[in-house]
């Protein structure tokens, strides 16, 4: 049998990637440097909406309404404050006259109405001091926020006896794009310097700590430049950049802390470099790959929704990590290839060691090499596996506790209170909330389609107007063979009493075909949508993660554990997210607006997320423990040696990914703070919680059965399983050496 670092084990992969590495060095730096020319403007180029499901009926009666009656579908509202005087009076009527016959006259502006012109009472605040100017703006996003960009100047701000500002679903959804864009840049300011600080400390090598930046900065790149084509055939939501930035950084540390990891230890096993970059390859390569297949079949899961704000996510997902793994398996190693042992160059831990070499100190700082070495992490885990019972029965009933506040979940959509309490868009909106009859904003239509008389349109309306909940009916407008109504209710536009409403206008017989949209309706149709889809996404991650782990182990019971794992690590977050964003508490410490409830999409979203680094790193551990087992057969010893090999490098790479992942919580937009600060939350609870405690324990008391499989999936598993190949592991002896001597090993010192 040849060796296991001689030139016949090295791979075609291999040989691909350290062939030429500073052609492909160059190749990457060109490929790059057009990513960047290609994505730019990417973010123009996104909606801010999609929550709403396209084959829904609330979808096709608001397009349906949008072509046949523009003035019933206003997206822009100017509000106007009159002051101490009344909106009736005939200076504020005369200027408010004025300026909606100015607004009718602008381009690509439809369906222009008033208070004064129509003198509908849900257009006049209580107090009679403020009033509403309504009209349409035609277009995409992106037209409609250039025409807001164009004519808002003109109409915001003091107009002789009136104050004006500007509202409006366009405005909202324009202002909080804006605010998204100039959030992540900021956290990308925040997350890039303390991410290298941190990998710093990680590596020791400052040299070493700019490689998962590198190809953290690639891969974002480049899916810039994929959902910038992306654009050009669907919609995609603005809010996927921020995965995008999280995932990119996120995931390249991850896997070049797993690939330069055992790079040098390859490399301290004395291994020269072309060898250990093979060694490297064939094992923490082989776990990278099959990790970047999971995480990115969890993203993909989101493909089955209707909805293009969750399709968003799956697009920019894929593309992150597909190119974050390529970038850390052709990339890394070519780079490695003319790195060497210079990989451990300015190594800034050499300096603080010499410091305390004086004082007679010990200093440790690298997680790496607390990876590598292990020594606190293998005592860890005898504890954990000695104690087994009680480890597990304790965490187990600890993150179920912690879970508990989401079964209290209730669902509604974003509006704009996701935006600062400070924004003019829901300053507009909450003025509206709060001072004017019934909603105006979350007013319900209900779309006639078919000839009729006018006696069976009055008695059809006399009939919805009796139903529970209806404080008002307008209507009908009619023209040619369409009609609609309109119908506000009485309370939260999508409170139950709403779309309790949405459901009984729906189930009312009619002399004409009937369709209702709406607030309420949109929200209900969400609903529908994604319970109805939402068996198949979990079906796929469930199945293809089994399999997955399944191909990594050839056990039939560690798929099953890591799925129910999986799942138990994602109760804190779901636990965190209602108590604090749906029930409000730290509010003013987070500086959000709690609306009572959680955007229908964002369980989803983070669920998939979530569920997918939960099994990044769920793979990073069992990877090491199955090499361990197949070395020796000791199924307590691969515990342990997994647990030290990975513990650090684990709770590593997951306190890096939370700092990015906080940094995007930072963001202004409520939705965005949640996404990230829960998934913040998620990440460290799986590292630190469910691989640190669970893992070990739970397979300490399932025993050598943990190894079990039918003689058929073994066989099965002999011919197509997947395996980390053959490894260097460490001696008997370096497992008895004390920590200073295996953490010079480890760092390549």
């Amino acid at each position: 049998m040849p060796e296991v670092n001689s030139p016949e084990r090295l791979g075609g992969w291999t040989r691909f990637v350290t062939a030429r590495p500073r052609l492909a060095l160059l190749a990457a730096l060109v490929i790059t440097a057009l990513a960047v020319f290609a994505g730019s403007g990417v973010a123009d180029r996104m909606g801010s909406g999609g929550w709403e499901a396209p084959d829904a009926e609330s979808t096709y009666t608001t397009k349906a309404l949008e072509r046949e009656f523009p003035a019933s579908q206003p997206n822009l509202l100017l509000l106007v404050d009159s002051g101490s005087a009344s909106v009736d009076d005939p200076a504020v009527a005369a200027e408010a006259a004025r300026l909606a016959e100015r607004l009718a006259g602008e381009k690509d502006i439809t369906g222009v109405g008033s208070y004064w012109q129509s003198k509908a009472p849900a257009l006049r605040a209580e107090d009679g001091r403020e009033a509403l100017i309504a009209a349409r703006i035609e277009g995409d996003d992106k037209a409609m926020g250039e025409v807001l960009d164009r004519i808002a100047p003109a109409y915001r701000g003091a107009h002789g006896p009136v104050e004006v500002s500007v509202g409006g679903p366009v405005a909202v959804r324009h202002e909080m794009q804006t605010i998204i864009q100039e959030d992540l840049l900021r956290a990308e300011m925040i997350a890039l310097p303390v991410t290298l600080v941190l990998l710093v400390m990680v590596f020791g090598s400052a040299i070493a700590a700019l490689l998962p930046l590198g190809v953290g900065i690639v891969a974002i790149l480049g899916t810039n430049a994929v959902l910038r084509g992306i654009t050009e055939f669907t919609d995609v939501s603005v809010f996927a950049q921020n995965l995008t930035t999280a995932l990119g950084l996120g995931l390249a540390i991850d896997y070049a802390l797993f690939i330069v990891r055992r790079f040098r230890e390859e490399l301290a096993a004395g291994a020269d470099t072309r060898a250990a970059v093979g060694a490297t390859l064939r094992t923490a390569g082989r776990t990278v790959l099959f990790s970047a297949l999971t995480v990115a079949v969890s993203l993909a899961a989101m493909l089955v929704f209707p909805q293009y704000f969750l399709r968003s996510f799956a697009y920019a997902g894929i593309a992150v990590v597909l190119l974050a793994a390529a970038a850390a398996l052709i990339l890394l190693p070519a780079a490695l290839m003319l790195l060497g042992p210079r990989v451990n160059s300015l190594d800034l831990r050499r300096l603080l060691r010499r410091g305390a070499g004086r004082t007679g100190g010990r200093v440790e700082l690298s997680a790496t090499a607390a990876a590598g070495s292990g020594s606190g992490w293998g005592r860890f885990a005898a504890l954990v596996m000695r104690r087994a019972p009680v480890f597990a029965a304790v965490t187990t009933v600890g993150l179920v506790l912690l879970g508990l506040p989401f079964l209290g979940v209730k669902f509604g959509t974003a509006d704009d209170r996701q935006l600062p309490a400070t924004a003019e868009s829901h300053v507009v909106q909450q003025h509206i909330r709060d001072g004017f009859p019934g909603s105006p904003g979350g007013g319900l239509a209900v779309l006639a389609e078919g000839a009729a008389t006018p006696a069976q349109y009055a008695e059809y309306r006399s009939r919805i107007a009796g139903l529970p909940g209806v404080l008002r009916v307008d209507g009908p407008v009619t023209t040619g063979r369409f009609a609609y109504f309109s119908v506000l209710p009485d309370g939260e536009s999508v409170g139950e009493e709403s779309q309790q409403l949405v459901q009984d206008l729906r189930a009312e017989p009619a002399p004409f075909d009937t369709s209702v949209t709406g607030t309420a309706a949109v929200l209900v149709d969400s609903k529908h949508a994604i319970a109805d889809r939402l068996p198949w996404a979990v079906g796929i991650i469930v199945v293809v993660t089994l399999l997955l782990v399944f191909l990594l182990t050839g056990s039939v019971l560690i798929p099953l554990q890591a799925v129910v794992l999986n799942a138990l690590s994602l109760t804190a977050m779901f636990g965190a997210v209602v108590w604090v964003f749906q029930d409000g508490h730290l509010s003013g410490l987070l500086s959000f607006t709690s609306t009572g409830d959680i955007e229908t999409t964002l369980p989803v979203l983070m669920f998939c997320v979530a569920f997918g680094l939960s099994m990044d790193y769920g793979v990073f551990l069992l990877s090491r423990i199955k090499e361990e087992y197949d070395r020796t057969g000791d199924h307590e010893r691969s515990v342990t040696f997994g647990l030290r090999h990975t513990g650090g490098l684990i709770t590593a790479a997951a306190v890096i990914l939370a700092v990015v992942m906080v940094a995007i919580g930072t963001s202004r937009v409520a939705n965005t703070k949640m996404l990230g600060l829960g998934i913040a939350l998620a990440v460290l609870m799986d590292a630190m919680v469910v691989r640190s405690l669970l893992v070990p324990s739970v397979m300490k008391l399932m025993g050598k059965a943990t190894w079990w499989a039918p003689a058929r999936l073994r066989a099965f598993h002999r011919r197509f399983g997947l395996s980390e190949g053959t490894s260097v592991p460490l001696p008997a002896e370096e497992i008895s050496m004390d920590a200073p001597e295996r953490d010079k090993i480890t760092s390549g010192a």
